[in-house]
């Protein structure tokens, strides 16, 4: 990896993971670096809040994909020669990704386009919606008894949809499975499942914008997957931890600590 150094420091590229939805869960570093950023390239499923975080004057370009819109590919080579342009001219660039950039966020592309063009960058992890969404469910994706094993897939082979999935094949996966992006193909993924073997009454949950304010879950068993009317974004659990409630109560909210300690009567 090549360095680009400018204006007396090292100038390097970051390819940050934004959490799965709540802006609470962004990580402290990678607060840090959209605090002090002049570019921000951003996807269309951030939390828009994590904006603000950067100075008032850096710029903000959103790319993201609208399902459904132009070729995926050609919008993702844009994407990168923005990058390495942005980078070659010496700027502090953060690429800010929905959960984690390097789980189907096709941060790998980036990196590559970045270090095929000598541009320095860093890569810093995200929550992952693939976890991060369940959990917000009260479903945990692994459970003593029930699921000592997870798997994640996406729908979403390539530019086609399911066409690389051999679904069958995950049937007969034991443990959890999460599918990201698989709304758009529930009759395949239920029959692909259920001809590998999972059984038609395996506990299912989907949840729609997990960790955020609009979270929505409903729960079914496999063979009720289709009749699930979720829009996405949306995780899709599949196994017997999808039948599991553990999400706590509305959370009782105290008063807030003083910032400053209150002085005690003389």
């Amino acid at each position: 990896m090549v360095a680009i150094t400018g204006r007396g420091g090292l100038v390097t590229v970051s390819l940050v993971g934004a959490g799965p939805g709540d802006p609470g869960l962004l990580t402290l570093r990678g607060a840090e670096l959209i605090g002090r950023a002049e570019v921000v390239v951003y996807d269309r499923l951030i939390a828009h809040e994590l904006l603000e975080l950067a100075p008032e004057a850096a710029e903000r370009i959103d790319v993201g994909k609208v399902p459904g819109g132009s070729d995926s590919s050609d919008r993702q080579r844009e994407i990168n020669r923005l990058l390495v342009d942005r980078g070659r001219a010496g700027r502090r660039v953060v690429r800010l990704k929905g959960g984690d950039p390097f789980v189907f966020g096709r941060g790998g592309e980036e990196a590559e386009a970045l270090r095929q063009a000598g541009v320095d960058y860093e890569i810093v992890p995200g929550v992952s919606s693939a976890f991060a969404a369940p959990a917000a469910a009260g479903i945990p994706v692994t459970h003593r008894g029930l699921a000592t094993s997870v798997s994640v897939v996406t729908a979403r082979v390539g530019e086609a949809s399911t066409g690389g999935v051999d679904w069958a094949a995950l049937g007969r996966v034991g443990g959890t499975l999460v599918i990201l992006m698989g709304m758009s193909e529930r009759k395949a993924i239920v029959d692909g499942l259920v001809a590998g073997g999972r059984p038609a009454d395996t506990p299912v949950a989907v949840v729609h914008w997990g960790t955020t304010p609009d979270q929505k879950v409903v729960r079914s068993t496999l063979a009720g997957l289709a009749d699930i009317e979720l829009p996405p974004p949306a995780a899709i659990v599949v196994g017997a931890v999808a039948g599991l409630d553990l999400a706590p109560p509305d959370p009782v909210r105290s008063d807030p600590v003083p910032s400053d300690p209150v002085p005690s009567d003389p």
